[in-house]
């Protein structure tokens, strides 16, 4: 199945082959390195549903952490590459893979969130609406759904609602990583224009 995630949601890291395409262009990469995206919104932009404290916490250590780790096991890649280093090269693709995954997933879901004056929390519309109107019955339905998906996480983890490239399909997948007034609250500032233009695309 070749697939797309449209909207990636993280509670309070990954696959990222299966969700490259959606993510690439939000992803920053310089001169080889990753580097920390900016921000479209101030931390303390999607208060009350998120503090921000913890966006700042989340965007400024954690996702800075995937982005060093990612850099790190890559410089360290090349190094084995180079040394012919069969074993150390192995060892690094799952590091790569996962800082890498991390780095993809946070700069996504740093654009699936908007304040609620810039549209945050607007239910979607046009062919998205249809498509989670005919899937779940509703928005409310779907939200229902992708909580509960998130929920049977255990520790933290990634949600994604993700279309079939090849039947136009959404379904909501989850990878295990944490999470229940977060639900909630994250609902009050999804940016559903950006996952509209995924959609579409």
């Amino acid at each position: 199945m070749s697939s797309a995630a449209l909207l990636r949601m993280k509670p309070l890291c990954t696959n990222p082959r299966m969700f490259q395409r959606a993510a690439v262009g939000s992803m920053s990469i310089t001169r080889g390195k990753a580097t920390l995206p900016d921000l479209p919104y101030d931390y303390s932009a999607l208060e009350p549903a998120i503090s921000g404290k913890i966006m700042e916490l989340h965007h400024k250590n954690h996702h800075q952490t995937y982005v060093n780790s990612y850099n790190e096991a890559s410089e360290k890649y090349s190094s084995a590459l180079q040394n012919g280093d069969i074993t150390a090269q192995m060892a690094l693709k799952s590091l790569i893979n996962f800082h890498g995954g991390g780095h993809l997933n946070h700069s996504l879901f740093w654009q699936n969130l908007a304040p609620k004056k810039s549209g945050g929390g607007e239910p979607p519309s046009g062919k998205l609406a249809e498509a989670i109107q005919s899937r779940w019955g509703g928005l409310d339905a779907f939200k229902s759904q992708f909580n509960t998906a998130l929920a049977g996480v255990q520790g933290s983890g990634w949600a994604w609602l993700v279309k079939d490239t090849q039947t136009g399909d959404i379904t909501v997948q989850t990878y295990a990583n944490r999470k229940a007034e977060y639900f909630k609250a994250i609902w009050d500032v999804v940016n559903w224009k950006e996952v509209e233009k995924r959609f579409g695309a």
